[in-house]
């Protein structure tokens, strides 16, 4: 395609972004509180190769324990869940719509990991949480899945900005990252990924974690509260590209953990579990 010469002029004509691919659409609108749903979800899954093996893949990775050998679609869903399963196989068939045919320095594995880690994280800081206050598995997943989408859209849109952007972040890793993209870039990863949502006509709580998860106080975030929080807080436990060699909690406040319903005295045993699932998906071959 012919990228435009900057990244608000492509927004403003939203054909420059992909439509949301025919398989994510279908995979939306299963519904799997039936017998019947389950089956069409597992049948769609099994006529996609790339999210197939990426399933499989994630079953057999220490995670989720298992002591024998996944190597069926049915057996992955006895093991993640449905739910889990229709998450993960929505957001890899959106993140796959817009990977770009030559993808540079944007590490596409190492943006599935993180993505993966800061799901993993979410849904454990919902564990944490009164029942009252916690979203869906389903909320939680696509929100930790895609929060940081807006990278890809980058990439999409004009591949050697992406390029110099990443070279920036590898050569200044002490700083943070919407500081970079602030001196780079007209809109942010953040806004590019919002931007996308709303194009997808994603659900406003989901648009709200791309918008806002690195700036969860701001009032427009309300809409997707607690989810934005929860994001927020699962970039502070895992760096934002890679995975953690260790968990700092030291810099997080009380004010936002209370923010979540979660004691704070809680802060180290959250650590504990985050820090296990992230080494472990660190070591996925997937």
């Amino acid at each position: 395609m012919n990228h435009p010469k900057n990244l608000r002029q492509a927004l403003n004509k939203l054909d420059y972004l992909p439509a949301i691919p025919s398989n994510a659409q279908k995979i939306l609108s299963l519904k799997i509180t039936t017998s019947e749903g389950e089956r069409a979800l597992l049948e769609l899954i099994e006529k996609d190769p790339p999210i197939l093996s990426k399933i499989i893949g994630l079953s057999n990775s220490p995670l989720f324990g298992t002591g024998r050998h996944v190597l069926t679609l049915h057996d992955a869903a006895a093991l993640l869940g449905t739910k889990r399963i229709k998450m993960i196989a929505l957001s890899f068939a959106m993140m796959s719509s817009i990977k770009s045919e030559s993808v540079g320095l944007l590490n596409i594995d190492g943006l599935w990991k993180h993505s993966l880690s800061v799901a993993l994280t979410m849904d454990t800081l919902a564990q944490f949480m009164p029942d009252n206050r916690r979203p869906s598995d389903e909320e939680i997943y696509l929100a930790g899945l895609l929060h940081d989408i807006g990278f890809l859209v980058l990439d999409y849109l004009d591949a050697p900005l992406s390029d110099q952007l990443h070279a920036r972040m590898e050569a200044e890793p002490g700083r943070q990252i919407e500081e970079i993209e602030a001196e780079m870039l007209e809109m942010n990863h953040s806004e590019l990924g919002a931007e996308l949502g709303r194009h997808w006509y994603l659900p406003d709580p989901i648009i709200a974690v791309l918008r806002y998860h690195h700036s969860p106080n701001d009032e427009h975030a309300v809409v997707g509260q607690p989810l934005v929080h929860m994001a927020s807080l699962a970039e502070k436990l895992l760096p934002a590209f890679g995975i953690a060699e260790s968990v700092q909690v030291d810099n997080i406040t009380a004010k936002e953990w209370n923010a979540l319903g979660i004691d704070p005295l809680k802060a180290d045993e959250i650590a504990s579990k985050i820090l296990r699932h992230t080494s472990e998906v660190a070591a996925m071959g997937i």
